[in-house]
């Protein structure tokens, strides 16, 4: 059980501190289970604090922490530059040009990421007590303090360009807190004491499942649209409501998605299809009218064909029962799925099948920077499913993309509620009925004396 500590509990008290003394955080006496801690983690951490640096783990992997789930990263913030890092780590390179990161490797291919505490140089912080919707245990005694940007009365006019563009400062917690996006992802976690470290008003947003934005959502959302996306994911991964404020702020300014880098895009899209919670993240995108601005199509698709849109979702749901069973498929294969509807739409009646295709996923690929292995792979596999459909999966059964195909076919037949052939669950199976290719003789010539 989370404890809330003394109110009065200083971390400039602390002489493993930082020198200037921070704003104070409400800090909660919280113990993690060992099972769901990384060893390697906890290593670099204290390894960190007996040289003197400040370590904590932060950001999603506290949340998940504190959710009672296991972490697929586990990054560190800490003190230490990142140079000073590497000198503590032989296993250790530094990377990043605009705003360099320490990777401590580990063996099977295990990073831990160690970032040094930063700032935006241009923003400063304000302090609010929030209201609490509800009285709750946690809560019980003061209340949290949150510390937002303070707003800058020359950016406030619609026209302003708030883009980042410039954070490659190193700082202190409160200011590395407060430039994040989100107050559940604004926590640290000190390993030491056993305390979360909520400068932000983290710990009740997760008490109340609100997905709230530190500070105002339409300037944090204006500086970097992609966070519309997290807040997304966030949502639909973690089942929490959204804050009306920024429920607001994501309609308002969903357009600002196309002044987003398109690579960005393209990796959140795939995380909402990979994270577990792909049917929930696509339809609450489609409805907050997000998707409409970064996959227009498909958009476009599901609004005009409501039996469409049913096999579309349901698709999406099958991919969710694979994740769960630690089956998830490809990226090429979870895209395909996702744009199957639109694609076959798209192609109904065309003469020319391949030519249609590229008309079609020419707007895809300039959109999201759509690297060519992944388009050509779903063009394979969309091609593929022509012959599936029809009974005739022996002549591509030797084909090497051929259990990816077989792969999107299932997940089509799973949302129609039709039984699977054996070979869609085992591709395998398919080779069995396939016919040994002939071979034809060289005839050798004879040599003319």
């Amino acid at each position: 059980m989370t404890q809330i500590l003394d109110p009065d509990f200083r971390r400039g008290d602390d002489p493993g501190a930082l020198d200037a003394e921070p704003p104070e955080p409400v800090v909660y006496a919280h113990t993690i289970p060992r099972r769901l801690l990384d060893a390697d983690a906890a290593k670099v951490i204290r390894r960190l604090n007996r040289h003197g640096h400040t370590a904590y783990l932060v950001g999603g992997g506290v949340r998940d922490l504190m959710l009672g789930r296991k972490p697929k990263d586990f990054d560190l913030a800490t003190s230490a530059r990142p140079y000073e890092v590497r000198d503590l780590f032989r296993n250790c390179r530094v990377i990043g040009r605009r705003f360099r990161l320490a990777h401590v490797l580990f063996s099977g291919g295990k990073v831990i990421e160690v970032a040094t505490f930063r700032r935006d140089p241009s923003q400063h912080y304000e302090v609010i007590k929030p209201k609490i919707a509800k009285k709750i245990p946690l809560c019980a005694g003061p209340e949290p303090v949150r510390l937002i940007p303070a707003r800058n009365a020359e950016l406030d006019g619609e026209d302003a360009d708030l883009l980042i563009t410039n954070d490659n400062v190193f700082g202190e917690p409160h200011e590395d807190s407060i430039r994040r996006d989100f107050t559940i992802n604004g926590l640290f976690y000190d390993l030491e004491r056993g305390e979360v470290i909520d400068f932000v008003g983290g710990v009740a947003d997760l008490e109340e499942h609100l997905l709230r934005t530190i500070g105002d959502p339409n300037v944090r959302f204006r500086e970097d649209p992609v966070r519309i996306l997290r807040a997304i994911k966030f949502s639909a991964r973690l089942d929490m409501g959204l804050d009306p404020a920024v429920y607001d702020a994501m309609v308002r300014h969903r357009s600002d998605l196309r002044r987003a880098a398109a690579p960005r895009v393209l990796e959140e899209l795939l995380r909402f299809l990979r994270g577990g919670a792909a049917q929930r993240s696509v339809f609450l995108a489609w409805d907050v009218g997000v998707l409409s601005e970064v996959l227009p199509e498909v958009a476009s698709f599901l609004d005009d064909d409501p039996e469409g849109a049913a096999l579309t979702f349901g698709r999406l749901k099958a991919i969710d029962t694979l994740a769960a069973e630690d089956r998830l498929p490809n990226d090429a294969v979870l895209l395909a799925a996702l744009f199957q509807g639109s694609i076959d739409d798209a192609l109904e009646g065309a003469t020319d099948i391949p030519v249609a295709y590229e008309e079609f996923i020419r707007e895809f690929s300039l959109r999201l920077s759509l690297p060519r292995r992944l388009k050509d792979r779903i063009r394979l596999l969309t091609m593929a499913q022509r012959r599936l459909r029809a009974g005739r999966a022996q002549s591509i059964a030797r084909r090497e993309y051929f259990a990816d195909a077989a792969t999107l076919f299932a997940l089509d037949r799973m949302a129609r509620g039709e039984d699977l052939p054996a070979w869609a669950n085992e591709p395998s199976e398919a080779l069995y009925d396939a016919e040994p290719r002939s071979r034809r003789r060289r005839r050798r010539r004879r040599s003319r004396s």
